[in-house]
């Protein structure tokens, strides 16, 4: 028996799901099992979509890589499943996934610690057609974005340029999630941080600045095209870099994030005021993907990143030995 597999025991690396991005969960699955298996961990792949989560148990696997992205995976669903079958987990628990999959329940939070996000109103699905578009427009002003409020990957996000693009984007939107996003536009740099750890060990990795072809980083750009420029060191002015870590840090603490996460943030060109956009609490972990590159830039490899999550793996509310909880 390898030290890891002493360690760390039966792993299984959920990947797949049920979610708008299971193309890219396994893609993030697949990378991991392959690291995890290179460091001597006994890890499975284990895909809730074909397999009951019961079947964790019965096999023994007595820990979780969470590379599920989206709904019934990054949502608090399949991190409660676990709570209940005693198996721990990589991320963010039950409250903390579920809040953080919802923009808008995110922006609450964040608006009530006094984290700086983009203007925003929502609009329920049933109720959009009979929305008063040029209040939304004067409120929010133009361009806008819309996007669903629980999906990730850009999956339906449309920066509306006009009050005639509104229906379109509106019910493009509609059919991807019951609740629908509309929020200020900010221009300017797009950047993103991620964070690793827990409460005040939490620590925020290297920025990201983020180019795209036209400043369009919607799903086709993140993950099928070479197009994009990520930039680390991200190279903004001196002390900008720092502000939006402390910033991201705090952002990622006032929700009960725990393992990693990964924020995207704004830069509002005028003021140079960084506005937080979204948290991802289960990030891609794909040959594009953002964490493992800004790691890199910390000198953490995409093998130690894996490993580091799995030794991070936990439940929130560990069984009582001996008794009844």
């Amino acid at each position: 028996m390898s030290h890891a597999q002493a360690v760390f025991g039966k792993v299984a690396v959920l990947m797949g799901g049920r979610s708008a991005e299971r193309e890219v969960s396994l893609m993030s699955g697949q990378g991991v099992l392959k690291a995890l298996l290179a460091q001597g961990v006994d890890a499975h792949a284990f895909d809730p979509a074909e397999r009951d989560l019961v079947e964790l148990k019965r096999e023994g696997f007595v820990r979780c890589f969470i590379a599920l992205h989206g709904r019934f995976g990054e949502d608090g669903t399949v991190q409660g499943a676990l709570e209940l079958l005693g198996i721990p987990y990589t991320g963010s628990g039950v409250m903390a996934s579920s809040i953080a999959i919802d923009k808008t329940m995110t922006k609450r939070v964040w608006i009530a610690e006094g984290v700086p996000t983009p203007a925003y109103v929502l609009v329920r699905r049933d109720q959009w057609q009979q929305l008063d578009l040029s209040a939304l427009v004067a409120q929010l002003g133009l361009p806008l974005i819309v996007k669903p409020a629980s999906e990730g990957s850009s999956i339906g996000v449309v920066k509306v340029m006009s009050a005639e693009q509104l229906p379109s984007a509106l019910a493009q939107a509609a059919a991807c999630d019951a609740d629908i996003l509309c929020e200020q536009f900010i221009a300017g740099d797009e950047v993103t941080c991620p964070v690793l750890g827990e409460g005040d060990q939490a620590r925020a990795l290297p920025v990201i600045r983020i180019v795209a072809p036209e400043g369009n980083y919607d799903y086709h750009n993140k993950y099928f095209t070479h197009d994009t420029q990520y930039l680390v060191p991200c190279g903004l002015p001196a002390g900008e870099e720092q502000a939006i870590q402390a910033l991201v840090r705090k952002a990622y603490k006032v929700l009960g994030c725990k393992g990693w996460g990964r924020i995207d943030v704004m830069i509002d060109a005028a003021t140079r005021q960084p506005y937080l956009l979204e948290i991802n609490t289960s990030p891609g972990m794909t040959g594009h993907s953002l964490v493992p590159m800004s790691a890199r830039a910390a000198g953490i490899s995409y093998e130690a990143l894996c490993v580091q999550l799995l030794h991070s793996a936990g439940l929130e509310h560990p069984a009582q030995q001996g008794g009844t909880a």
